[in-house]
């Protein structure tokens, strides 16, 4: 008989989970290292970002003199180039096997000679070749007592006219970098802690633990205050990681759009619950098939897949075609949109009503995998010994 509420037994449930899973040292090393993995991430793409788009150029003999000219047509084309004066060619040679100089130029201004250790970054070769060919135009310009200056000024006048649909985002490209993170985040999580009911249901039934238990409460009471006691837990560590990341790139400026960061960090933590509460029931209710902890990988398996190649396919669509109906439709589909639909959220290229229709699906599909979920579990958790076929179950 029942002793106390059905969701106060819930709770008690919950709680007792979160309490003992926090405090485990799985958990706290767990999360230590995901911090210093996303840290060291972090801090080498501010490293990046210091030095993209940035050129150590060595000049020698007579290349001394375009340095002013390399600046300006680097500022043109968005590229910083540092040049260096290096008096001994040999010594340029040895700075750029150390890789302290990027290129070392010698010739002249019209017949550059490039040096490099491997190969000559695109965008240096074509801002050089551009220099060089600059210089030649000049001096056939003076010999045709045509002035340089006013020539390529009417050249510089002339421009393409473009006309676009809709205005160019500057922040897509950090966008799209947010929406992939945030899936990643939320793939692995799922994955971890579904996979983690899974484990408590066979440890529990193994033990004989859960005949106790359900002598107290309902198996449905067991079964979801599990699910919303590991919800938790792997909720506060999503959230601690998510913090601490979101912390660092601002701070070091991996990072410049704060606002969609944070809003990207508030729709993961809804999406997170509503796709840990649909495969996690699911999760729970595949553990309970089995007594053996090494038998759990065979049930939940199929659980894996489903997730492990949506994720996949979906992932992939979302970086090559944020907009294509492709990867519409799938943020749609309920077992994929907690990954996607908040990935495409914070890439900015979903719809309100994509959202909402997504929002409605998913938690019509939860009540659906709830049911069926707590079904499998209650006819057969008592039930040890052999594995249970799914149909077995289903039918009671």
């Amino acid at each position: 008989m029942n002793t106390v509420s059905s969701w106060r037994a819930v709770w008690l449930i919950a709680k007792r989970e979160l309490n003992t899973r926090l405090r485990t040292r799985s958990f706290v090393i767990g999360t230590a290292v995901l911090l210093v993995m996303l840290m060291g991430y972090v801090l080498l793409q501010s490293t990046l970002i210091g030095n993209e788009d940035k050129s150590k150029v060595g000049l020698t003999g007579q290349t001394a003199g375009i340095a002013q000219q390399l600046k300006t047509a680097g500022e043109a084309i968005g590229e910083k180039i540092e040049t260096v004066t290096v008096a001994d060619p040999a010594q340029g040679r040895s700075q750029i096997e150390n890789g302290d100089l990027d290129a070392l130029l010698s010739g002249n201004a019209t017949e550059l000679k490039v040096l490099v250790k491997s190969e000559l970054d695109t965008k240096l070769r074509a801002l050089l070749n551009g220099v060089s060919q600059q210089e030649v135009l000049n001096g056939i310009l003076s010999e045709a007592q045509e002035s340089p200056e006013q020539v390529m000024r009417t050249v510089h006048q002339t421009q393409v006219e473009v006309d676009s649909i809709k205005p160019p985002d500057p922040e897509k490209s950090q966008r799209m970098v947010i929406g992939l993170i945030v899936a990643v985040l939320l793939y692995m999580s799922i994955v971890t802690y579904g996979t983690l009911v899974a484990q408590g249901v066979v440890e529990e039934k193994s033990s004989r633990v859960v005949e106790i238990l359900l002598s107290t409460v309902r198996p449905w009471h067991l079964l979801l205050g599990k699910v919303i006691g590991l919800g938790l837990v792997g909720l506060t560590q999503l959230v601690i990681i998510g913090g601490a990341g979101f912390i660092v790139a601002s701070a070091t400026d991996v990072l410049t759009l704060s606002g969609v960061a944070t809003s990207a960090l508030l729709w993961g933590v809804v999406w997170y619950l509503l796709g840990f509460l649909l495969y996690a029931t699911v999760y729970g209710a595949m553990g309970s098939l089995v007594s053996r902890q090494e038998d759990t990988q065979s049930v939940i398996g199929p659980v894996n897949i489903v997730l492990i190649l949506g994720f996949v396919v979906g992932f992939n669509l979302l970086a090559q075609a944020p907009e294509g109906t492709a990867t519409k439709v799938l943020s749609l589909v309920p077992l994929l949109s907690p990954v996607l639909m908040p990935a495409r959220i914070a890439a900015g290229t979903v719809e309100v009503w994509e959202i909402v229709a997504s929002l409605g699906l998913t938690v019509g599909a939860i009540a659906l995998f709830t049911w069926l979920g707590a079904r499998i579990y209650q006819n057969s958790v008592l039930r040890v010994g052999s594995r249970i076929k799914l149909s077995e179950a289903l039918r009671g």
